[in-house]
C-alpha cells in the first residue's frame, strides 16, 4: 500500500528554473497575480447537478473589483489557448470563480463560456510551486499528453485537463457493457510505469482522469495525471506506483483478471521504449530541465535517502546510492528506460 508520509511543503521557483521558464516560453507577463484572487468578499458551496457537495466554493468580489478582475480572467485565457489573440476575447464571459478550500494550495478554478455557441471551458490559477512545475513539463516531455501552462512571478496558470476521475470511472463505468476490460487494463499498466520512470507520486483514483475514445470498432482509453504536487518529493518507492493505492484497486483487479504476467510485461517494456523515444526527441529541453533540477531543492533530506534505497534495490544498482539531490535520482531513474 502507498502512503504519503507527510504534507507536501512547497518549493519556491529558483533562479535557474526561472531562466527555464522564460526561454521555453512558459514564463509570460499576465495582468493578474494569484494573490488578487483572494479579494472576494463573499462564498457558497458548489453543488454538482446530483446536488452533492462539489467540495469547490464559488466566490463573488467587490462591484468595484469584479469587472477588472473578469476582464484580465479573459486576457488570461486567451493568453493560454489563443497566444494572447484578443479578438477572441470579446466573445468570452467568466461564468464563474470557485476555490477548492480543502486543497492545501486553494486553487482557483475559473468557469469561461464562449458567447458564440455557449460552450464552457475551464482553466486554473494557483500559487506556482517548484514541484508542480518540474512535474507539469516532465509530463509534457515524457508522456503522450501535450499541457498548456504559463507561469509569472509566483502565479501559475493551467489549462482543464478533460476526462472522467479515476474514482468515477470506478463508481460508474467498470461494469459497463460498452467496456472494453482488457485495453483500460493495458492503459493503467502503460500508466503505472510512466509515474513510476519519471517518479510522480500520489496517483490515487482522484489525482488522474480516464478518457475514453470512440476506435472504429471498440474504444481505446487515456489514464492523464491531473495533480502534479509529488512530483519527486516523497520517499518511498510505492508512492510513485498508482498499483499500490488502495483507491486503484478496482483498476489493479481488472488487470489481473485479464491480463497475464507476460502481456504486463510486455506493456512496460513498450511503454518504456516510447519514453526513450520521446527522451530523445525532447533531449535539448529535458537536458536543460534536469540541469534545473540537479540543483534545486525539491525534497527532504530523509525522503532522498529512502528513495534512492528503495530504488537501488528495485534495479539492483547501486548508483542510485550515490545521487545527491532528488534531480540526480530522476536523471538516473530515466536512464534506466533503456536497461529494463
Amino acid at each position: 500500500m502507498a502512503l504519503i508520509s507527510k504534507k507536501k511543503i512547497p518549493f519556491a521557483i529558483s533562479p535557474k528554473l526561472r531562466s527555464y521558464l522564460v526561454q521555453f516560453g512558459r514564463e509570460q507577463k499576465i495582468p493578474l497575480k494569484y494573490e488578487d484572487l483572494l479579494r472576494y468578499n463573499s462564498k457558497i458551496s458548489l453543488y454538482d447537478k446530483n446536488g452533492d457537495d462539489t467540495l469547490w466554493e464559488t466566490v463573488y468580489y467587490p462591484q468595484s473589483d469584479m469587472e477588472e478582475i473578469y476582464e484580465n480572467l479573459k486576457a488570461i485565457y486567451a493568453d493560454l489557448k489563443t497566444d494572447g489573440d484578443e479578438a477572441v476575447i470579446k466573445h468570452l464571459v467568466v461564468d464563474r470563480v470557485d476555490v477548492c478550500t480543502y486543497a492545501n494550495t486553494l486553487p482557483f478554478r475559473i468557469k469561461i463560456i464562449n458567447k458564440v455557441n455557449d460552450n464552457g471551458d475551464y482553466f486554473y490559477i494557483k500559487k506556482a510551486d517548484a514541484s508542480r512545475i518540474y512535474g507539469l513539463e516532465l509530463e509534457h516531455l515524457l508522456s503522450p499528453n501535450a499541457i498548456s501552462y504559463i507561469t509569472h512571478e509566483n502565479t501559475l496558470v493551467e489549462e482543464h485537463i478533460v476526462g472522467i476521475t479515476g474514482d468515477l470511472f470506478m463508481q460508474k463505468h467498470l461494469k459497463s457493457e460498452n467496456l472494453n476490460p482488457i485495453r483500460l487494463s493495458k492503459e493503467f499498466v502503460k500508466f503505472n510505469e510512466r509515474c513510476f520512470v519519471r517518479l510522480l507520486g500520489d496517483m490515487h483514483s482522484s489525482n488522474f482522469v480516464v478518457i475514453a475514445i470512440p476506435d472504429f470498432e471498440d474504444f481505446q482509453y487515456r489514464i492523464r495525471a491531473i495533480d502534479f504536487d509529488q512530483q519527486s518529493f516523497e520517499g518511498s518507492k510505492s508512492v510513485y506506483m498508482p498499483q499500490y493505492f488502495k483507491q486503484n484497486n478496482p483498476l489493479v483487479q481488472l488487470g489481473m483478471k485479464y491480463m497475464t504476467p507476460e502481456s504486463v510485461k510486455q506493456y512496460q517494456i513498450e511503454e518504456r521504449s516510447l519514453i526513450a523515444g520521446r527522451m530523445k526527441a525532447e533531449k535539448v529541453k529535458l537536458d536543460h530541465l534536469l540541469d534545473c533540477m540537479k540543483a534545486d531543492v525539491i525534497c527532504i533530506e530523509e525522503n532522498l535517502v529512502k528513495l534512492r534505497k528503495d530504488l537501488a534495490k528495485h534495479y539492483h544498482n547501486k548508483e542510485f546510492l550515490e545521487c545527491k539531490n532528488m534531480g540526480e535520482v530522476v536523471e538516473l531513474s530515466l536512464k534506466m528506460v533503456n536497461l529494463h
